[in-house]
């Protein structure tokens, strides 16, 4: 039985149906979450996807974190189902408390749409536990806001507790500690910046994110 995915919608998220064909591409089955329903439905893992829930108003996803899909969404991951963030869903699992830090805008205020290279820092997460270790990843992102920022007794606790998940090999945003992905210290919930759904094809001009799909599939 194939793994089934559930993919949240926000109004303003645009990269549902993308997250959703390269699910079925890689084997998987998807259903859309929306975002006003208290429940994961069946799900056997939860992907935010990527774009501008409620127009990035007031902070990126400070609005979505209290609709009803992400009480449902913070149970299923307390519960140990994995979780994953897409560039807007990874603000928004960091608003929502699901996540360390916070993303704000990109060094040089400029928005960076291209392929960069990512080092897997750890495979012990539901992201990455079919890559290797050191492993390079050429995945797209497309972000105005995707410089991750926090404390610095957050970072060290980050870092030693190796939730640091991708880091990017030539900074594009001015990340801190060039931050491209981290994950919570149960490993389940992940967010990245980078577009793994973006580049799960050869014809897309990678596949390398097939790596980071199948290890969630």
């Amino acid at each position: 039985m194939s793994t089934r995915v559930g993919v949240v919608q926000f109004p303003g998220t645009n990269c549902e149906q993308d997250v959703a064909w390269a699910v079925k591409v890689l084997g998987g089955e998807s259903e859309m979450l929306w975002h006003g329903d208290a429940t994961v439905g069946t799900a056997d893992a939860v992907v935010i996807a990527g774009g501008f829930a409620h127009g990035d108003y007031l902070r990126t996803g400070a609005i979505a974190r209290f609709s009803p899909v992400m009480d449902a969404v913070a149970e299923f991951a307390r519960a140990g189902g994995p979780v994953v963030g897409i560039c807007n869903g990874f603000q928004v699992l960091c608003e929502a408390g699901l996540l360390a830090g916070a993303l704000q805008k990109n060094a040089g205020l400029k928005f960076r749409c291209e392929t960069v290279e990512l080092r897997v820092e750890t495979t012990a997460t539901v992201l990455t536990r079919t890559a290797k270790t050191g492993q390079i990843l050429r995945i797209p992102i497309n972000h105005f806001e995707g410089n991750f920022v926090c404390d610095e007794a957050t970072l060290k606790g980050l870092q030693e507790n190796e939730q640091i998940v991708l880091r990017y090999v030539d900074n594009p945003n001015g990340s801190l500690d060039d931050i491209a992905g981290i994950c919570n210290e149960g490993r389940n919930v992940v967010g990245l910046m980078p577009h793994p759904e973006r580049a799960s094809e050869a014809i897309l001009g990678s596949d390398d994110g097939a790596v980071l799909l199948r290890s969630l599939l």
